[in-house]
């Protein structure tokens, strides 16, 4: 059994997922992240809402489809360590820290203004947690499926990031709100630690 939160996550998303299906790119519109020099004639443009509602569409099957098994296989765990009310802080915090990357980036390299979607920064600070949290739990690979401890896994995983984004070799992917999710997340372990709840 899911606990709540990640069990509403995958719900919200999925069913906003289908929303997407029915009603076309309208969402994507005047919910996904525009970057601030969006052009008028590209419809909304960058609304102060759009750095959480972006993280609930996505923009294709597989997108979505990879996003809601790792939430699905690490936010469990995270919930019950967490607790609801600071997990489901943390799993949006970790997508405004994306959203204010992305806006960061885009905002210093300037090109074509694009809307970003995706839970992808929420799931990468969830893969930071799993990584601090539980850094000896083995995580198989899907591709290829090799079993590495979990602080392996996350390390190689950021560093492929930053690789990815420094060169762009991996075009129409947000790099950058990846790591901005992973060190969103860090920032907030960092902060609870010195505070716990409970004995966290």
């Amino acid at each position: 059994m899911l606990p709540p939160v990640t069990k509403t996550l995958l719900i919200a998303n999925i069913a906003v997922f289908l929303l997407q299906e029915f009603l076309g790119d309208i969402l994507i519109v005047w919910f996904g992240l525009w970057p601030f020099h969006t052009p008028e004639a590209y419809g909304a443009g960058f609304m102060p809402w759009q750095v959480i509602t972006y993280g609930f569409l996505h923009g294709g099957l597989m997108h979505i489809g990879f996003n809601m098994l790792a939430l699905y296989m690490f936010g469990g765990q995270l919930e019950m360590v967490f607790g609801q009310r600071r997990f489901l802080v943390y799993y949006l915090g970790c997508i405004f820290a994306a959203a204010l990357t992305q806006l960061t980036v885009l905002s210093l390299v300037g090109g074509e203004a694009y809307p970003t979607v995706g839970a992808s920064g929420g799931v990468f600070g969830l893969l930071l947690a799993y990584g601090l949290l539980f850094p000896h739990h083995k995580v198989m690979l899907l591709f290829p499926p090799i079993p590495m401890p979990a602080w392996l896994f996350v390390t190689l995983y950021g560093l492929l990031e930053i690789f990815l984004g420094v060169t762009g070799t991996q075009s129409g992917v947000a790099h950058f709100a990846h790591l901005g999710g992973m060190l969103g997340g860090w920032l907030l372990i960092r902060q609870w630690r010195r505070r716990p709840p409970g004995g966290y």
